[in-house]
């Protein structure tokens, strides 16, 4: 049986991560390590604030405000160690999606934008 505390633990993780993202404005790749820091952070939070036993916010036994605190600070981690790592780079060092446009080698010279590129048999 799945005690109260995880379910909640995973709410509050969620929404913390959600909240993060909409403040942020996206998350990209770190998203997949976000989620379980959160997660984890809000059980972590909760254990803390069953020990002092100080949290003004309850739901039931599930102490909200240390399970938020922590949590966030789980997701702080997160993105601190994420800015950190450098990122990887391929082994001829172009990226592997671009957005810049090459003109094939055959292709029509001048001012008309309309003409079709000239392309090899």
């Amino acid at each position: 049986m799945i005690g109260p505390a995880l379910v909640l633990a995973v709410i509050v993780g969620l929404f913390h991560v959600s909240a993060y993202v909409f403040i942020r404005g996206r998350a990209g790749a770190r998203l997949v390590l976000l989620v379980p820091a959160a997660i984890l952070g809000a059980w972590a939070g909760d254990t803390v604030g069953v020990r002092m036993a100080v949290d003004p916010i309850r739901i039931g036994e599930f102490n909200l405000v240390s399970a938020s605190v922590v949590a966030w600070l789980a997701i702080g981690l997160v993105a601190i160690l994420t800015v950190l790592v450098p990122p990887r780079v391929d082994d001829d060092g172009t990226p592997r999606v671009s957005t810049t446009l090459r003109r094939a080698s055959g292709a029509v010279s001048g001012g008309d934008s309309a003409a079709e590129p000239k392309v090899p048999s």
